[in-house]
């Protein structure tokens, strides 16, 4: 899978994306993975991606020239982005795409006019072959660069500070899905939310800790009687923590 990022502050990613499962997707030749500057496609001298809101207004908005710059540069498709640039502008200094001849991105915004995020959604992004993530931050962003968009995401009802935040949890959620990423097979079939329930309860050695026992059953070798006390518990545990997720 090829994943991109579009942001002020791609350095951002570079923790996350560098440690982990994140790190050993990449390893393995499962992701590739790019973050990108915005202000790489400004061209003033101040690299500018922001200005103020028309009609006035707390806060900076992203501009959305920059953004339609970057994505034909990138993606290879051409959005009618041709800057005509005065004396006093500078040509852009973008990288040249990296990735010729691969399909079109889907494009992903992290809006809180987008869809809930949730595990249906990380899988079917898993299922694409290429996404870019186009990272909001200040107030917001023009209007008209949403019509980019493939996706728009929302984690839930909260304001973050920036997009990157945000792309780094979706982006984590979905690579996780990509097969051959998880260590142990099977892995990411047994989480919570795969089959609409809380996973159940889970023990390591000792059996036995501040006087707290490990569930006998667990102990006693019989996978079916396993298999059961787990479902019993993740349907208990949604009943009693979730039951949304019941309905």
């Amino acid at each position: 899978m090829i994943i991109e990022t579009l942001s002020t502050f791609p350095h951002m990613f570079d923790s996350v994306m560098g440690t982990s499962m994140m790190k050993i997707a990449q390893d393995k030749g499962l992701l590739d993975f790019t973050a990108y500057d915005l202000r790489d496609w400004t061209h003033d001298r101040h690299r500018t991606t922001d200005d103020d809101p028309y009609g006035g207004g707390a806060g900076l908005i992203m501009k959305c020239a920059p953004i339609y710059e970057a994505y034909q540069a990138i993606s290879g498709i051409d959005v009618g982005m041709k800057p005509e640039l005065t004396g006093n502008e500078q040509p852009t200094t973008g990288p040249a795409p990296r990735h010729v001849g691969a399909p079109a991105p889907k494009v992903i915004f992290l809006t809180p006019c987008g869809r809930r995020f949730d595990d249906a959604l990380a899988c079917e992004l898993a299922r694409e072959e290429r996404l870019m993530f186009i990272c909001g931050h200040y107030e917001g962003i023009d209007e008209r660069a949403y019509e980019l968009a493939d996706y728009e995401i929302s984690l839930g009802d909260y304001v973050l500070t920036s997009g990157e935040l945000a792309s780094m949890v979706v982006i984590d959620a979905v690579v996780r899905k990509i097969d051959g990423v998880l260590g142990a097979e099977g892995g990411a079939l047994e989480e919570s939310f795969t089959d609409g329930l809380l996973e159940f309860p889970q023990y390591t050695r000792p059996a036995s800790f501040l006087g707290r026992e490990v569930p006998p059953v667990l102990l006693s070798g019989d996978h079916q009687a396993v298999a059961r006390w787990r479902r019993e518990q993740s349907e208990e545990r949604t009943r009693r923590l979730r039951p949304d997720l019941l309905q």
